[in-house]
């Protein structure tokens, strides 16, 4: 089966390979044969295959964090899925892969939608859910500002915040981004820049809310981004900082932390899926899973890539002014 591949760090245009790896064997009692269906490129995974994420696969890996596949193949004992369901492939041994053997009880059958929707549903949405409850305790009229607005995260966070009456201030950095956000139901998008602070309080005004109301900030950039945010907020406020696409160091004024009284919290995916009861993680699926299916959080595609141009596709996906992600499909699949 065809598969990417990576044996030594580096840019993904250096070390990824396009390989055949052997067929899995059929499964066996409590385990089904899924076959790939679409996955997205997301930072993490460029990361990873940079050697720069908090997770290092032993050599040769696979990459690939979440997706969506096909149920081909059930084995023995396995009554909760048929062939043709749709399931997630959340830390799969590598999603960039034809197919793979899965144990059956880790998979649920997703609900009908939209395939390349559906990839998306692992890592973003969840990941908006848990920056918007862990942190602070939000409730409908608050206000939340965020960074990196017209990414996976940042699309996911304007659903999952609109769903609960939580309104949202979006930072981008270009013009051209401003509309792309607004059509995701944006309350107020502000392009980045001098007087930042000044800027967003007056647009939530003219919108109708109060600045003493925006008590938390997701931060996806660091370096300057994070000073930035963080003078945002009310006295008290907290800031998120869950990615660092600037490549800098977090900036901050101790004068923010100390007269302020702002707090800096990290938050990655990776541990709260170790951790987490299989009905918290179930209640947080369902959230999303139902946001998916109604339309209300819809991630903007811009390209698909069939597996066997994985290079070509990590190049895409790291490019600057994207209008939306870069999945992988198989060979062969017609996605728009």
């Amino acid at each position: 089966m065809l598969a990417a591949q990576f044996s030594r760090t580096g840019a993904p245009a250096d070390v990824l390979e396009v390989v055949q790896l052997p067929d899995p064997p059929a499964p066996g009692a409590g385990e089904v044969l899924v076959e790939l269906v679409a996955s997205p490129i997301n930072p993490s995974d460029l990361l990873t295959i940079a050697g720069s994420y908090g997770v290092k696969p032993p050599l040769p890996a696979v990459p690939g964090y979440e997706g969506v596949g096909a149920v081909t193949v059930i084995g023995e004992g396995v009554t909760h899925l048929k062939v043709g369901d749709r399931v997630l492939l959340l830390t799969a041994p590598g999603t960039w892969r034809e197919r793979v053997v899965l144990k059956a009880a880790s998979l649920f059958p997703l609900p009908p939608g939209d395939d390349l929707q559906l990839a998306m549903l692992g890592a973003n949405p969840p990941t908006a859910v848990l920056l918007l409850e862990k942190f602070v305790s939000l409730t409908p009229g608050d206000w939340v500002i965020q960074n990196a607005a017209n990414s996976g995260v940042g699309a996911a966070v304007v659903a999952v915040a609109r769903a609960r009456g939580v309104r949202t201030v979006n930072v981008v950095r270009r013009e051209s981004a401003v509309e792309d956000v607004r059509a995701l139901g944006a309350d107020v998008v502000v392009v980045d820049g001098p007087d930042l602070a000044t800027r967003v309080h007056a647009a939530m005004q003219a919108a109708g809310g109060d600045p003493a109301r925006l008590r938390l900030a997701l931060d996806a950039v660091a370096g300057r981004g994070t000073r930035a945010l963080m003078r945002c907020l009310a006295h008290g406020g907290t800031v998120v900082n869950y990615g660092g696409l600037s490549g800098e160091p977090i900036a901050l004024d101790p004068r923010d932390l100390i007269f302020h009284e702002t707090t800096l919290r990290g938050f990655w995916l990776v541990p709260w899926f170790r951790k987490a009861p299989p009905g918290e993680q179930a209640l947080v699926f369902g959230e999303v899973g139902r946001l998916v299916a109604t339309g209300a959080l819809r991630t903007p595609v811009e390209a698909t890539y069939p597996l066997s141009q994985v290079r070509a596709a990590c190049a895409h996906a790291a490019r600057e002014g994207r209008g939306g992600k870069v999945l992988l499909v198989p060979d062969g699949a017609s996605h728009p």
